[in-house]
């Protein structure tokens, strides 16, 4: 196979994205809209209004109008919207997803409510956002990123990127690049600015966060950009004769198939939606088609931009063995586990055997800068033991100067024979 650049595969994927949405008018008429839990780190909870109240949270579980997500000591969570903007929620952090729609002409929108806590919000302009913490207000309608906090005695905005504007009991009020606001919740009128920005212990994870996602889903501008940053870290597209652009995580076995690991969750109005408990698994859960290819084994078709799916669709010729997804029986709100489940995630491991058939589970984002080689000597050995890098700093004695590959990548890893590990890798892939 040969080997697709992510900036060519960028510009087919656009061009792909626009056609689907010049042929197919219903998507500026739809007001339905799901974004992402892309991140879950220690105890975050959901509340989906099923009438089951806040129940334990998982990676790639949508978020839907009306939505809450909280955390807890040392959770930490980060939502992606679908033009990859982002929105990290630091320990004891509730928010409100009270509006997630578009309008007529098909134009994103998106109305937050900070109720405690702190959070991180990386937008990137692309479509409307507006953010309520304590009395006020923030409403965007370009790129920006800052931090904000609520209590019972202050409200804090700290802007890093770009000029915010903020409307309260106070009136408007600018806040610039690189200054803060402290607003009084206790006198409706009285705020301060200063000059400067005191550094927060989690400024450096949101920091690398944004870096990592910026690195990996550079060249991308599709409308549904998100999880694309997750797709180019964990795997890569090949050009399959016959098939066209085809993606594949890496370490997949001949056993491995992309069903075998997940949840289906419950969501009113929308029933079951299958949430996959793979690192990189959103964009091909909710859009285009899976594929088993032989020689090759499942890879995915890009595609189907128009809407997004509850249920991953596969197309083709099956593999002998093969059981279909099928979502639970009705009558039922009760999340149901497919194979280990989309379990609660933990404080990273510091080590971690490869194995064909793991297609990326157990690999923190951003921890190890060579996953294209660990693929092939996978596919060559069997395993590959490493001990990667934390995900993203949880603090700094200073701001992290952004997201480096090679920072953490694994220490001589050790690569051998194993009998309980046969089987192949995927060998093909883009460098990154």
């Amino acid at each position: 196979m040969s080997k697709l650049s992510l900036s060519r595969f960028s510009t087919v994927l656009l061009t792909a994205a626009a056609c689907a949405l010049f042929a197919l008018p219903a998507l500026a008429a739809s007001q339905a809209r799901i974004v992402r839990l892309s991140d879950v780190q220690g105890s975050v909870q959901i509340d989906k209004n099923t009438g089951l109240g806040f129940e334990n949270a998982f990676l790639n579980l949508p978020i839907t109008q009306g939505t809450q997500v909280r955390t807890h000591d040392r959770g930490r969570a980060e939502i992606e919207f679908e033009d990859g903007s982002t929105l990290r929620l630091t320990p004891n952090t509730t928010v409100e997803f009270s509006t997630l729609g578009a309008s007529d002409a098909g134009k994103r929108i998106s109305v937050i409510n900070l109720v405690e806590g702190m959070a991180y919000v990386n937008w990137l302009g692309k479509d409307d956002f507006a953010l309520n913490f304590s009395r006020e207000k923030i409403s965007l309608d370009h790129a920006a990123h800052f931090r904000v906090s609520t209590s019972t005695e202050v409200a804090n905005l700290s802007v890093f990127k770009a000029n915010v504007d903020v409307e309260g009991p106070a009136g408007k009020v600018i806040v610039e690049k690189k200054k803060t606001a402290a607003f009084d919740t206790t006198d409706n009128d009285k705020y301060t600015l200063a000059n400067n920005i005191e550094e927060a212990p989690l400024d450096s994870w949101d920091k690398e966060a944004s870096s990592y996602h910026d690195q990996y889903a550079k060249n991308n501008s599709s409308p549904y950009a998100y999880g694309v940053s997750d797709m180019n870290y964990y795997g890569a597209y090949s050009n399959v004769p016959g098939y066209g652009m085809m993606w594949q995580p890496y370490f997949t076995g001949i056993g491995w198939n992309p069903f075998m690991d997940g949840a289906w969750s419950f969501y009113p109005g929308y029933g079951y939606m299958f949430a996959s408990a793979y690192p990189w698994g959103w964009m091909p859960y909710r859009y285009g088609s899976w594929m088993f290819i032989a020689g090759n084994g499942w890879m995915w078709q890009p595609g189907g931009f128009n809407s997004w799916l509850t249920v991953p669709r596969y197309a083709g010729t099956l593999p002998v063995n093969f059981h279909p997804l099928v979502a639970p029986a009705a009558g039922t709100v009760n999340t149901v586990a497919v194979g280990k489940g989309g379990t609660v995630s933990t404080l990273t491991p510091s080590h971690v055997v490869l194995n064909a058939g793991s297609a990326g589970l157990g690999i923190p984002r951003g921890s190890l800068s060579n996953l294209n080689h660990l693929n092939h000597q996978v596919a060559k050995t069997g395993f590959a033991e490493v001990r990667p890098a934390p995900q993203f700093s949880t603090s700094s004695a200073r701001p992290s100067s952004g997201f480096s590959a090679p920072r953490g990548a694994m220490s001589s890893p050790s690569v051998g024979h194993s009998t309980a590990s046969s089987g192949h890798a995927s060998s093909g892939g883009a460098h990154h």
